[in-house]
């Protein structure tokens, strides 16, 4: 088994080299990386319930619980923030991108 520290070593280099590369990734590549990290969300809500399903105390179950549901939270606000950022990308359906209301920087408002 791994050693406390060791473990919280592990998860602090995993931090910040995550950090490290999603800070470059480039703005295009944002939404099919958000996409991809709601897979794993997905994956992680699964073990969560897998978990709690084998949770024999009532700690264990209380843990299990509080996994399932952020989880599930998790993978919910993922799927919603990346709805969001393609509805960014669509155009407007009278073709200008302000919806015909004007950029507001000819005094018109």
């Amino acid at each position: 088994m791994i050693d406390g520290f060791v473990a919280l070593y592990i998860f602090m280099l995993a931090a910040f080299v995550g950090y490290e590369v999603i800070s470059r990734v480039p703005v295009i590549l944002h939404t099919p990386l958000m996409s991809g990290s709601n897979f794993i969300h997905g994956i992680v809500l699964v073990g969560a319930m897998v978990a709690l399903g084998l949770a024999d105390s009532a700690l264990e179950k209380a843990i299990g619980f509080l996994g399932v549901a952020l989880a599930a939270g998790n993978a919910v606000g993922g799927y919603v923030v990346t709805e969001r950022m393609l509805e960014m990308f669509k155009r407007s359906k009278g073709g200008d991108k302000d919806g015909g209301k004007g950029s507001g920087k000819d005094g018109g408002e």
